[in-house]
């Protein structure tokens, strides 16, 4: 059982323990869906719900999991979890099902799903389960909306498909950074966005062990 209290369990898994910019799983997903702030939500929002039912029903039935079977176990429930999460958006949502297109099903190989069923769903309660679960989708969400944004808003002049970059006539014309929304641009605002978190990470670790010394003096 985990000595954190939920709200613990949630907040950290957000930034420090963020699956995108601090354990780097989900690379794939993230850079491919990203070119619009609409794909990169929608997609953040089916992973979360895939969490929530595997997490907590790996953590129901964790005592009943022969240990030598358990990743097989656990990917049948991943699997079951995608395929419910990916025909309610069918339902619900053709277009963005075709948006999503083969990155939906490809979530039941997402490393950070099946990590989280077997460092935490496995070993915590339900509860615990479910917290650790909300917490990856918050941080899974913060990077996936933060580099889409970024991505469409300079690559295309655009948010949420809506233009945004007006420019005054007397103005000269400025062109968005097509390369933002290419292939090349993930990687380029995924690598500025982590150089700029743990560039914060390092310079509050630098004034913690600063007062420490200072206290200590």
């Amino acid at each position: 059982m985990s000595d954190e209290s939920y709200g613990e369990i949630i907040s950290t898994k957000i930034v420090k323990d963020n699956p995108v910019f601090t354990l780097m799983l989900g690379l794939c997903p993230t850079l491919a869906v990203t070119t619009t702030l609409e794909n990169g939500f929608w997609m953040a929002i089916a992973a979360t719900g895939v969490l929530l039912i595997t997490n907590t029903s790996i953590s129901l039935v964790r005592n009943f999991i022969p240990k030598d079977v358990r990743i097989p176990c656990f990917i049948t429930v991943i699997a079951a979890a995608v395929t419910t999460v990916q025909l309610i958006i069918k339902a619900s949502s053709p277009e963005l099902d075709a948006q999503l297109g083969i990155f939906i099903p490809l979530i039941v190989v997402n490393c950070f799903i099946l990590g989280r069923a077997e460092a935490f769903a496995s070993r915590n309660s339900p509860f615990a389960a479910m917290a650790d679960a909300v917490g990856i989708g918050l941080g899974f969400a913060f990077a996936l909306c933060s580099i889409s944004a970024a991505r469409e808003i300079l690559g295309s002049g655009k948010i949420w498909g809506r233009p945004i970059l007006a420019i005054p006539d007397w103005l000269p014309s400025v062109e968005p950074a097509a390369v933002l929304v290419m292939a090349p641009g993930g990687f380029i605002v995924t690598g500025l966005i982590m150089m700029v978190l743990k560039a914060r990470a390092v310079r509050k670790a630098q004034r913690d062990f600063a007062s420490a010394m200072t206290e200590e003096i």
